[in-house]
C-alpha cells in the first residue's frame, strides 16, 4: 500500500492467494491486468461496519423508492390500475431470480471491496467485467439524479416559490454528506431513512383496505370501483386486447424503474458486512418477500384509492405533480394527512438517492483497485470511505439540474427510461455470470460447497435471462409507432446499449481479450479459504429469550 498521508491512501492491488490451489489446474492469467485480483490482506480498505439490518433496510430503502409513491403514478395515468398491479407481480418473480443469483456468488466470496463486475471478469471475461462496472456506475449516478429530480417534484406539491435549484442542490448536498462519513453511520442514517419509508408504506397500504370498506370521511366504499370506471384498462396506442396487452407491456417496462439494481444493493455491501455467509442470506431471503407484500399490495391500493384519469397524476406536460397515495388522500376527505404523507416520499427520494449513491461508488472504488479505473478512484479516509469515487459519483448526479429548464416530469421520465435500461443490461450480465458461475462450480466438482443455494437453479435464470433480453430491446417500442416519435425519448430508451457496447468492444479490440474464460480455467478457489475462516470466527451467540430472539430476528 502506498501511503500518501495520514488521512487518505491507496487501496492496493495486490493478490490475495490462498494456501494452495488444486493440483494440475492451470488458470487462465494472461488478462489478470484487465481482469483485476481482489486484494484479501490490505489494512486499509473499506470497514465492516454494516449489520443485517443495516444491509435489509439499505436494499429495501433503494428499491422502495419514488419508483412506488411517484412513478406508479405515470404508469397508472398511462396504462391503468390492472396492468400496473400485474406488472409489480411479474417484475418479482424476476426480481427474485436475480436476488438468489447474487446471493449465491456473494455469499460464497464475499470478499471486501467486491462487486458484480468483479465476478463478471472471474467468471466470464475481462471485456464484460469492464463495460458491466462503467455501466453500474452510469446506472446508479442517473438513479441518483432521478431520485432528486423526483424530490423536486414532491417539493413543488408545497410551494413553487423556491427555486427548483435551490431544492436540487440541498438534496445533493445532504446525500454527498452521508456517503462522506464513515459507513456505519452511512447505515444507521439509511436505516432509519428506510425505516420512516417502510412505516409510511404500511401506513398506506392499511389506510387503502380502509378506504376500500368505506372507513373514509365520508364513509363512501371504494371497493372496485376505478376498476369499473374508467376501467381496469387503458388500451395503449391501439384499441382491443392488443392494446391492452401494450398497455401491460408497457406497464412490466416501466415497473422496471422500481427494481433496477435494488438486488444488487446487498451484494454490493457484502464486503462491508458482519458475518457475511450468515447475514447475506438472511438479508436475500427477507428482501424479496418484503418487497413483493409492499409493491404487491402497495399498487393494489393506487388503483383502489385514485382512478386512472385523475389529472394529478404525472405527464409529460406537467410542471408539478404529487404522488398517486398523496391524490388518494385529497380525494378521500383527510385533512392534512397528504402533507404527512407528502413528508414521508420526500424522505423516501432521499433514502433512495442516498442508497444509490453509495453504491455507485463502491462499484467505482471496486473497479479502481480491480486496475478497471484510474487509480485515484479507489483513495479512501482513513474511516475507510471512497471519497474520490463519492465526489464522481454526486458530480454526474448534479444532471438532476436539468429540471431547471425543463418539466420536472419529463427529465424524471429521461432518467426512468436511462436507469430502466442500464439496469436490465446488468441484470442480463448478472444471469450470464452466475450460469458461468454454476457451470465452473459443477466442473469442479465443488456445487456442494456452496454455503447458499436457491431453488429451480439454473432454469429459472434461463427464462428470467429470455423475458429481460426481450424487455431490454422493446423498452421504447411507443417511439417507432405513427405520431409517437420523439428523439429525446428514443435516446433515452436506447442510448445505453450502444454506450455498452462500445465499452466492450473497444476494451475487448484493445486488450484482445478472449471472447470468454474457459469453464476449466474459471478460479472458484481464490478467497475460498480466507472466507470459509472468517464464516468459522463468526461467534454467533444463540437468542436465549423471547426479546433476544426479536432482535436476533430483526438484526
Amino acid at each position: 500500500m502506498d501511503r500518501k498521508s495520514d488521512d487518505v491512501a491507496y487501496a492496493t492491488d495486490g493478490v490475495g492467494q490462498i494456501e494452495s490451489e488444486p493440483k494440475g489446474e492451470v488458470l487462465d492469467r494472461t488478462a489478470s491486468n484487465q481482469v483485476g485480483e481482489m486484494n484479501l490482506d490490505s489494512g486499509h480498505q473499506l470497514k465492516r461496519g454494516l449489520k443485517s439490518r443495516h444491509i435489509q433496510f439499505l436494499a429495501l430503502g433503494g428499491a422502495i423508492g419514488t419508483g412506488l409513491f411517484v412513478g406508479s403514478g405515470q404508469i397508472l395515468a398511462t396504462t391503468g390500475p390492472a396492468p400496473l398491479f400485474m406488472a409489480y407481480l411479474s417484475m418479482m418473480f424476476v426480481v427474485w431470480v436475480i436476488m438468489n443469483n447474487l446471493a449465491e456468488m456473494v455469499t460464497y466470496l464475499p470478499m471486501k471491496g467486491i462487486s458484480i463486475p468483479y465476478f463478471v471478469g472471474r467468471f466470464v471475461e475481462p471485456s464484460l467485467a469492464f463495460a458491466d462496472g462503467w455501466n453500474y456506475w452510469y446506472a446508479y449516478a442517473m438513479l441518483t439524479a432521478a431520485e432528486c429530480t423526483a424530490g423536486a417534484i414532491i417539493l413543488q406539491y408545497w410551494t413553487t416559490a423556491v427555486p427548483v435549484a435551490v431544492w436540487i442542490a440541498i438534496q445533493l448536498i445532504v446525500i454527498l454528506l452521508l456517503n462522506i462519513i464513515a459507513v456505519s453511520f452511512f447505515g444507521e442514517a439509511e436505516f432509519w431513512f428506510a425505516s420512516i419509508k417502510l412505516i409510511s408504506i404500511t401506513g398506506l397500504i392499511i389506510l387503502g383496505i380502509v378506504l376500500f370498506f368505506g372507513g373514509g370521511p365520508n364513509h363512501d366504499p371504494l371497493y372496485f370501483k376505478y376498476w369499473q370506471e374508467p376501467g381496469a384498462f387503458k388500451p395503449y396506442l391501439v384499441g382491443g386486447n392488443t392494446g391492452r396487452f401494450l398497455a401491460y407491456w408497457t406497464a412490466f417496462a416501466r415497473a422496471g424503474f422500481s427494481f433496477v439494481t435494488s438486488p444488487e444493493l446487498i451484494a454490493l455491501s457484502a464486503g462491508e458486512t458482519v458475518a457475511p455467509r450468515r447475514n447475506i442470506p438472511k438479508a436475500a431471503r427477507r428482501f424479496v418477500w418484503r418487497l413483493a407484500v409492499f409493491y404487491g399490495l402497495g399498487s393494489l391500493v393506487i388503483g383502489v384509492i385514485v382512478p386512472s384519469d385523475e389529472k394529478m397524476l404525472m405527464s409529460g406536460d406537467s410542471n408539478a405533480s404529487a404522488s398517486p397515495f398523496v391524490l388518494g388522500i385529497s380525494r378521500a376527505g383527510i385533512r392534512g394527512l397528504n402533507h404527512v404523507i407528502n413528508a414521508a416520499v420526500l424522505t423516501s427520494a432521499w433514502s433512495a438517492g442516498n442508497a444509490f449513491c453509495y453504491s455507485g461508488s463502491r462499484v467505482l472504488y471496486s473497479m479502481a483497485i480491480n486496475g478497471q479505473a484510474p487509480r485515484w478512484f479507489g483513495l479512501t479516509t482513513r474511516r475507510g470511505v471512497p471519497y474520490v469515487a463519492v465526489l464522481f459519483t454526486m458530480l454526474i448526479a448534479c444532471l438532476a439540474f436539468l429540471n431547471v429548464s425543463n418539466s420536472g416530469a419529463q427529465v424524471f421520465q429521461w432518467f426512468t427510461n436511462i436507469s430502466t435500461i442500464s439496469g436490465f443490461i446488468a441484470w442480463i450480465v448478472v444471469m450470464i455470470t452466475y450460469i458461468r458461475f454454476r457451470k465452473a462450480m459443477e466442473h469442479h466438482g465443488m456445487l456442494n460447497a456452496l454455503p447458499y443455494r436457491t431453488p429451480l437453479q439454473p432454469y429459472a435464470t434461463y427464462v428470467v435471462l429470455f423475458i429481460i433480453v426481450l424487455l431490454t430491446l422493446t423498452n421504447g417500442f411507443q417511439v417507432f409507432f405513427p405520431s409517437q416519435w420523439s428523439v429525446s425519448n428514443f435516446l433515452a430508451a436506447y442510448i445505453t446499449i450502444p454506450i455498452f457496447l462500445v465499452l466492450y468492444l473497444g476494451h475487448k479490440i484493445f486488450y484482445r481479450t478472449p471472447f470468454a474464460t474457459k469453464i476449466e480455467d474459471v478460479d472458484v478457489w481464490t478467497g475460498k479459504k480466507e472466507m470459509d475462516d472468517l464464516s468459522a470466527a463468526d461467534d454467533e451467540r444463540v437468542p436465549r429469550n423471547t426479546w433476544e430472539k426479536i432482535w436476533f430476528w430483526l438484526a
